[in-house]
């Protein structure tokens, strides 16, 4: 997991947006479609082929948003997912946490920011994800918020971590690490002293050296966050001007989310509406960049990524 922090890969910024919309076309069925993050359940799949079954699927607010996207989205042999960020009629938007502020007036119907394509040969429960790469160019109906995103000019990806991350490495090897079990327990922990704001003391763990290794792990990461720079619409929490909720960098290594935790997480916390979320963001499959530190070492002593 160390070795994800200096490596080139893919970044983009993490866009705040709601609902997350994927939209393309249905391998199973050669179809159009709009839907949901639910389009990839296992069980009761919400794929929305037309307007009858969005009505079917959905209710409300996000059914009324499937039924513009399904207007206006451009339709593609690739199935995509993006966050909705509003209609359009306004230069200021706050889908969700953070308020975006655009340069003019958006005319077009609906805002989106892509992030990621699927590949399935033959059913999206077998949809394989990919940061999406594409140049989107707005149309009549779309406007497309680009997550761009760049290195601190001089530098080269998070190469000047490098010496932090072999003395993490070596700390490793020292660590107790634990089972998922335990470390969805330690999460609890530090996200209740992110909610109130508390000073993480590792010495109040039972674990003080693996919360020790985290702290570590944490202060990478924040280097790693203070190095990215989100070429996007500019972005606020509660009027104070922030750089982005955070960046995604896929790699060889993996997919992982870095989030502006002190910022973003702590407002997430305490607006009510995420009380059990999780800071860390993370891969696919979901575990975070922090997350992963916890987990039981592998034959290397290298933490599970």
């Amino acid at each position: 997991m160390l070795d994800w922090f200096v490596n080139p890969g893919h970044l983009s910024v993490k866009i705040d947006g709601a609902p997350a919309i994927v939209w393309g076309t249905n391998p199973a069925t050669g179809n159009f479609f709009v839907g949901t993050k639910s389009v990839f359940n296992k069980v009761k799949i919400k794929i929305n082929e037309s307007r009858e079954e969005i009505d079917a699927n959905h209710s409300g607010e996000v059914a009324n948003i499937l039924h513009t996207c399904f207007d206006c989205l451009p339709h593609t042999d690739t199935v995509y997912q993006g966050d909705f960020i509003g209609f359009g009629g306004s230069a200021e938007y706050t889908p969700n946490t953070i308020t975006y502020q655009f340069p003019e007036v958006i005319d077009q119907k609906i805002i989106i920011a892509p992030h990621t394509c699927y590949y399935a040969e033959s059913d999206l429960r077998d949809a394989v994800a990919m940061p999406d790469r594409s140049i989107w160019t707005d149309t009549e109906t779309v406007k497309f918020v680009q997550p761009t995103a760049s290195i601190f000019a001089g530098a080269e990806y998070f190469a000047d971590l490098k010496e932090v991350c072999k003395f993490a490495k070596v700390m490793a090897l020292g660590v107790e690490f634990v089972t998922p079990k335990v470390a969805a327990q330690i999460t609890q922990q530090l996200n209740a002293c992110i909610r109130e704001g508390k000073e993480v003391n590792p010495d109040d763990f039972e674990n003080p050296n693996l919360i020790s290794f985290w702290k570590l792990v944490k202060s990478i990461k924040e280097d790693a966050v203070y190095l990215c720079r989100n070429d996007g619409p500019a972005a606020y929490i509660n009027y104070n001007r922030i750089d982005a909720e955070g960046y995604v960098m896929t790699n060889d290594f993996g997919m992982f989310k870095l989030v502006n935790r002190e910022v973003f997480s702590y407002a997430n916390f305490n607006s009510g509406r995420f009380q059990c979320a999780s800071w860390e963001g993370g891969t696919q499959n979901g575990h975070g960049v922090q997350n992963a530190v916890f987990l039981r070492s592998q034959p290397n002593g290298a933490p599970h990524a």
